[in-house]
C-alpha cells in the first residue's frame, strides 16, 4: 500500500448539495485528492465559493445552481458533467434536510417534499450517473449521504426517517445490481455533525465568522450522548467519503458506515454526570 491508493487525480466527482455542510466537506476533500468536480447547489452564492475553493487546489469545478428536488434538473446536470469531463467516476447523493415536526403535523405536501428532496434526489442522479459510468468501462463509486436516523426510531423525523432508511436499502441493493459493472455502492451515516445549517448560516456562502455558539449547556447534551464527546466537523464525513472512493476501498461495497462519533453504537447509553454510561432513567443529575 503507498500514497497513491487514496490518490483521485484525473476522477470526476459530482456532488448535489455540494455548496455547504457535509456536501461542501465531500466536494473540497474529493479536489484534494486530485478530482475535478461537479457540484448540484440550489443557493447561487455557493456555488461561486465552491468553485473557487476547489480552483485554489488547482482542480476543475462545473457548478450547477439547481433544485435538487427538480429531478429532470438534477438529472441533466450529471449528464451534462459527463459530458464535459468526458466521464464520472464517483457520484456523491449528499442532498437532503429536515425539521422536526410530528407525523400529525405534517400534510401531504411535506410528505412529498420530504421525499423528493431526500429519496427522490438520490434516484435521479444515480439513474442518470450510471450509465456514464457504465459507457466508461472503468467501474465507478457511489456513496450516498444517509443518517444513523435511517437505523432507529427517529420520533418527529418520521418521513425524513424513512426516507433514509430506504437509501441504506437502496444502497445494499444497487451495490449487487451494479458489481458486474465495477461499480461500488455504499453510505455514510452521521449523527449531528457541524454544518453552517445548525448554526444559522442558512443562506448566503459559507461563512463561519456568521455563526452562532452553541451555549455550554447545549454542547454537554452532546458530549453525554457522543461517546466521543463532541458533535462531528463535516471534513470527517469528507475524509470517510474519499476512503469509500479511493482504490483503499477498493473491496468494499454495500457497507452503511456510520460517521457518527459512537452513535450509532451507543444506542440510547448516555454518561451520567458522574462520566458513567447508564441507560435513562438512571441518569444521575
Amino acid at each position: 500500500m503507498d500514497a497513491s491508493d487514496i490518490d483521485l487525480t484525473g476522477q470526476v466527482a459530482f456532488v448535489t448539495g455540494g455548496g455547504g455542510g457535509i456536501g461542501r466537506a465531500i466536494a473540497l476533500c474529493m479536489a484534494d485528492m486530485g478530482a475535478d468536480v461537479a457540484i448540484a447547489e440550489v443557493v447561487p452564492e455557493r456555488c461561486e465559493e465552491v468553485a473557487q475553493r476547489v480552483a485554489e487546489r488547482g482542480r476543475k469545478c462545473l457548478t450547477f445552481p439547481v433544485n435538487v428536488m427538480d429531478a429532470d434538473a438534477l438529472a441533466a446536470a450529471v449528464e451534462e458533467t459527463g459530458k464535459a469531463f468526458g466521464r464520472l467516476d464517483i457520484l456523491v447523493n449528499n442532498a437532503g434536510g429536515v425539521s422536526r415536526r410530528g407525523f400529525l403535523d405534517l400534510q401531504p405536501k411535506n410528505w412529498r417534499r420530504h421525499i423528493d428532496l431526500n429519496l427522490v434526489s438520490v434516484l435521479a442522479a444515480t439513474s442518470a450517473g450510471v450509465p456514464i459510468m457504465i459507457a466508461g468501462g472503468r467501474g465507478g463509486s457511489i456513496i450516498n449521504v444517509t443518517s444513523i436516523e435511517g437505523s432507529r426510531a427517529a420520533p418527529g423525523y418520521a418521513v425524513y426517517a424513512a426516507c433514509k432508511a430506504g437509501i441504506n436499502n437502496l444502497t445494499r441493493t444497487l451495490s449487487l445490481e451494479f458489481a458486474e459493472h465495477g461499480i461500488r455502492v455504499n453510505a455514510i451515516a452521521p449523527d449531528i455533525t457541524i454544518t453552517p445549517g445548525i448554526r444559522g448560516n442558512v443562506t448566503g456562502p459559507v461563512d463561519e465568522s456568521k455563526w452562532y455558539k452553541p451555549s455550554a449547556s447545549a454542547e454537554a447534551s452532546v458530549a453525554a450522548r457522543v461517546p466521543l464527546g463532541r458533535a462531528g466537523i463535516d471534513a470527517e464525513c469528507g475524509r470517510a467519503a474519499v476512503f469509500l472512493a479511493s482504490r483503499m476501498a477498493s473491496y468494499v461495497t454495500g457497507v452503511i458506515l456510520p460517521v457518527d462519533g459512537g452513535s450509532w453504537a451507543s444506542s440510547g447509553w448516555v454518561r451520567d454526570s458522574r462520566n458513567d454510561w447508564v441507560l435513562p432513567p438512571e441518569v444521575i443529575d
